[in-house]
């Protein structure tokens, strides 16, 4: 703060004209006048910059205006005195027309006001169904004859299995013979952990065909030994009854009665957006029962899954490797889906997740059935060859037209019968020109066992036109 000092001749003093600058160090305002209004001598107690001479005479001191003072309160007490009277008259019109309101029922509202009340009645009530009645996501997701979920896994769980496999496989030496080490191709074996379902009381099961046959790199073929584990941890040994890999599916059966099965219900009565829920091991039986749920994300949905096209169940509930062959179930516990695989991300391919697929009940019924009578699935058409695909590399190399190159021709099939032989180059199929085994295939599953198809192969050079009936495949 800067001060300014001017001298007064009149009064013989020093007077502090103070500029209008702040001082951010300063730790109050400084006081120029004493209580009275007088200026203050400089003293060592009072903060203050005046100087006052001894000459300086007194000051007389300021009239009071004792009778304006008077006046004016006399004129405040009026005011608040007619205020509080006319507050007081406006609370009690009020109270009476409120009380009347409420108590009267002879009063005649007007239509303003019911229109009014019937506003009000109606946003208390949506306040109160908003708050109170507004279901839940599970409740949306669920049929109307829904169960809980807890009542659920406790009905399903007596009928959920873990599937333990073991597989040997043959591996060629890595060493190739080097110092005439190594030369023997070497023998080893790996297990598997994966989930089934109880179907009968007298100990059959359902399960993944990929928990007890491997296609995987090792080509390691049926397991050597299968184990099924109860929810009680007790340990059966299971024999292999029949499997298809093309939809996946296997069949179980443990030397044990008194089983609980699990309900099977209809997966063509699913719709998107119905709650599920999954039942399985993922990652092994330390994890045993583990319980996730979801909704129906797709049906329907077509994937291709290790080379074959599946028509699946899409679900968002987690699926993890050891949930494969458990049961997906609907909200009332019924069976509705065979769970079997998860889509997952690969290198250099965004990361995905909430994608699994379940093979639908009602279509694997028909397998089931046909594996445990048959051992294998009936009416399946083949034409009884090995094949191999000719691309367009393999195409320019060979001189040879793109399409399905047989390999061998099995005795006694459909092939064989219509005069099919190795080395022919399949290019047509009923006038649709294919180029892979995988459409050769398409077209055959759309026909029965029985039917006559007309195909196109190319022999040294020249198309030739062979008619075929279709072979049930019986392995």
């Amino acid at each position: 703060m800067i001060n300014n000092y001017n001298f007064d001749d009149n009064q013989n003093t020093f007077t502090n004209e103070t500029d209008n600058i702040s001082d951010t160090g300063s730790a109050g305002t400084q006081s120029y006048e004493n209580y009275y209004g007088e200026s203050a001598p400089y003293s060592p107690d009072n903060n203050s910059y005046a100087f006052t001479s001894e000459n300086t005479p007194k000051l007389k001191k300021k009239r009071k205006h004792f009778f304006l003072k008077s006046a004016i309160f006399v004129l405040c007490l009026a005011v608040v005195g007619v205020g509080s009277i006319q507050g007081y008259k406006i609370y009690m019109d009020n109270k009476d027309k409120t009380e009347i309101s409420e108590f009267d029922p002879e009063k005649k509202r007007s239509n303003n006001d019911d229109d009014s009340l019937e506003a009000e009645n109606l946003n208390a009530s949506k306040n109160v169904s908003s708050a109170e009645d507004l279901p839940s996501l599970i409740q949306l997701a669920a049929r109307e004859d829904a169960k809980p979920i807890p009542e659920i896994v406790d009905e399903i769980m007596p009928s959920v299995v873990g599937v333990a496999s073991t597989f040997e496989f043959t591996q060629e030496s890595l060493y190739g013979g080097f110092f005439g080490w190594g030369s023997e191709p070497q023998q080893g074996e790996f297990p598997t952990a994966g989930t089934g379902f109880v179907i009968s009381e007298d100990g059959y099961i359902v399960t993944n065909a990929h928990c007890v046959y491997d296609t995987s790199e090792y080509q390691a073929g049926e397991a050597v030994e299968v184990s099924v584990l109860f929810s009680d941890e007790s340990e059966v040994e299971a024999n292999i009854i029949a499997y298809d890999i093309e939809t996946d599916i296997a069949v179980l059966k443990v030397n044990k009665t008194g089983l609980k099965p699990a309900v099977i219900g209809d997966s063509n009565d699913l719709m998107v957006g119905e709650l599920v829920i999954a039942v399985g091991n993922p990652l092994g039986f330390d994890l045993f029962g583990s319980v996730t749920s979801g909704i129906i994300s797709a049906l329907n949905r077509e994937i291709s899954v290790n080379e074959r096209s599946m028509s699946l169940i899409q679900t968002d509930a987690a699926i993890n490797s050891g949930n494969s062959g458990g049961p997906l179930l609907n909200s009332c516990g019924q069976v509705i889906g065979i769970n079997s695989s998860k889509m997952s991300s690969s290198y250099g391919m965004p990361s995905v997740e909430g994608l699994g697929f379940a093979i639908p009940i009602s279509d694997a019924k028909v397998i089931i059935d046909d594996l445990i009578n048959y051992q294998y699935v009936t009416g399946r058409p083949q034409i009884g060859i090995a094949t191999n695909d000719i691309t367009e590399t393999y195409s320019r190399y060979l001189n040879l037209p793109m399409g399905v190159y047989v390999l061998s021709v099995m005795p006694d099939s459909a092939a064989e019968k219509a005069g099919i032989l190795q080395g022919d180059v399949i290019i047509d199929v009923d006038g649709k020109a294919i180029t892979t085994a995988a459409e050769l295939n398409e077209i055959i599953s759309e026909h029965k066992a029985g039917d006559e198809i007309t195909l196109t192969i190319s022999r040294y050079g020249e198309d030739i036109k062979i008619k075929l009936a279709l072979q049930e495949k019986k392995s």
